[in-house]
């Protein structure tokens, strides 16, 4: 019996480096890598001996025979990745089959008088710490880690949702290389405030920032700075306990659970975060890692009903094919499908199987009469697709929403307007910035003008790919940084004691 990727896959490739058939695809040398929702099993060729299930670090791979009730349909969803996709004939004569091998290829070779560096890696989220990994794996190098919050994790800790506990294992895998013998751990330590860095260079050989992108965009459409109008990232750090969502300037009552209606704007994966975390029952997250004060405050919230808002149609959805899959079978509450627009019908009748629009086919479309409180009985959430966000309304506070409608606007009462279109990198204190997309300005990995000085993640690439997206990203990074050893870009400067170096002022 073959085995499965399910809904948690992080895409990070453990699993293709460990099969013993080449049965696991797209592969990170395949140009379709890092594009695709997760990595696919192909069941043709899957000879069941479990070893990606072993390596796989968020616990995503089962047997397709022990699937619960759930995570059935990704038997079909692996199975669909290959169709239509050739393998080898059967060259044993019987099953399996197999998918051609590669040639092999030796991209980075380190010489055995390859200098000990001294590196910084700025940011302890998964883009530093795939770069952490790779530096003290496969050099001699020692890392000194720094994050500017006294815990570690970043986006893994403070940005997957609570409900998702398979996801921050990989964590775990993680914190083996914060407690290696070569790095030196660093928190509560902030760029700009308790060291610059200039101050950085000078003691390293090299520092990577590995920062994220922790601002959100905004939508510039007026009434947005009302109270009750908020950006995700706020609501996923209050929910998750971010140090910041507790800060004396921050406001507790992150988002108004005392409306019935809520609206995201948006309907990533992380707009479905947020719809499901506010839809769920309050009992079901208890044994999460949710935050003690936003359980308390759900447990008595006045949400009945979470609109999701997109601009554009079905059939090209920003969700991935399995955080909607694990939404539309959530037992909590009702997915529906605002049908204001004919054109929504039409594309989930015409849509392929596997495609997004398809994927809403077995759910109820039906119109919904914004002007009157949300219908009783279950929780739910509405998807309404083909209408842009025109208006914040209220006066003191967030009444509303105005969006465009088929012949006119339409006004969807709500207390609470959520923007979730996307995040955003910030500058660091001393380093160029590009204010246009928000990363810092680099040459795989390299800043510009600063020979020594690295990026890797969001802000280097710009807020777009998930966790595993990072591993390749710092392999990357990482062997522009050895090339310059190699090439003397970077010198390698005499030993120094590093202990004590940096302090929170």
């Amino acid at each position: 019996m073959a085995y499965a990727i399910t809904q948690t896959c992080c895409n990070d490739a453990s699993c293709v480096a460990v099969c013993p058939v080449n049965c696991i695809h797209p592969t990170p040398d395949e140009p379709d890598f890092g594009t695709t929702d997760m990595l696919y099993i192909d069941p043709r060729s899957c000879i069941d001996c479990g070893a990606c299930a072993d390596a796989c670090p968020v616990e995503a791979i089962f047997p397709v025979d022990t699937l619960s009730e759930s995570l059935k349909p990704y038997a079909d969803v692996n199975a669909r990745f290959y169709d239509g996709k050739p393998v080898s004939g059967d060259v044993l004569g019987s099953s399996p089959v197999f998918h051609n091998w590669g040639a092999p290829t030796f991209d980075r070779t380190i010489s055995s008088d390859f200098p000990a560096l001294d590196v910084a890696v700025v940011g302890s989220g998964p883009a530093g710490m795939y770069a952490v990994e790779d530096l003290l794996l496969h050099t001699s190098a020692r890392v000194t880690l720094i994050d500017r919050l006294d815990v570690a994790g970043g986006l893994i800790r403070f940005g997957v949702a609570p409900d998702h506990p398979s996801t921050k294992r990989i964590d775990e895998t993680f914190a083996r290389y914060r407690e290696h013998p070569r790095l030196t751990l660093r928190l509560g330590v902030e760029v700009g405030r308790d060291v610059t860095v200039d101050e950085l260079a000078a003691r390293h050989d090299a520092v990577i920032y590995a920062v994220g992108a922790s601002s959100a965009k905004s939508l510039g459409i007026e009434g947005e700075q009302l109270p009750g109008s908020v950006a995700a990232t706020d609501v996923v750090s209050w929910y998750n306990g971010h140090p910041d969502a507790g800060h004396p300037d921050a406001s507790r009552d992150v988002v108004d659970l005392s409306s019935q209606r809520a609206v995201l704007i948006g309907n990533g994966n992380v707009a479905l975060d947020v719809a499901r975390i506010l839809s769920s029952d309050p009992g079901g997250l208890e044994a999460t890692s949710i935050s003690r004060d936003a359980l308390a405050r759900l447990r008595s919230s006045s949400v009945r009903e979470v609109v999701l808002l997109a601009r554009r149609g079905p059939e090209h959805a920003a969700y991935t094919e399995p955080e909607l899959l694990a939404l539309t079978r959530h037992p909590d509450f009702d997915v529906v499908v605002d049908s204001h627009d004919d054109r929504v019908a039409k594309a989930i009748d015409a849509a392929e199987p596997g495609e997004k629009a398809q994927l809403l086919r077995s759910l109820v479309q039906e119109p919904v009469d914004w002007s009157a409180p949300p219908v009783g009985g279950r929780r739910r959430i509405v998807l309404r697709f083909h209408s842009s966000p025109l208006e914040v309304l209220g006066g003191d506070r967030v009444t509303g929403l105005r969006t465009s409608g088929t012949e006119s606007d339409v006004d969807i009462a709500a207390g609470s307007v959520v923007r979730a279109v996307g995040y955003r990198g910030v500058g660091v204190p001393g380093l160029p910035y590009d204010e246009a997309a928000g990363t810092i300005p680099n040459t795989a990995g390299r800043v510009q003008g600063r020979d020594g000085t690295y990026v890797v993640g969001w802000i280097k690439r710009g807020p777009s790919g998930g966790i595993g997206a990072n591993k390749t990203c710092a392999q990357e990074t990482v062997a522009a940084l050895l090339d310059d050893v190699r090439s003397n870009r970077v010198q390698p400067r005499q030993p120094r004691k590093r202990a004590g170096l940096l302090r929170r002022a």
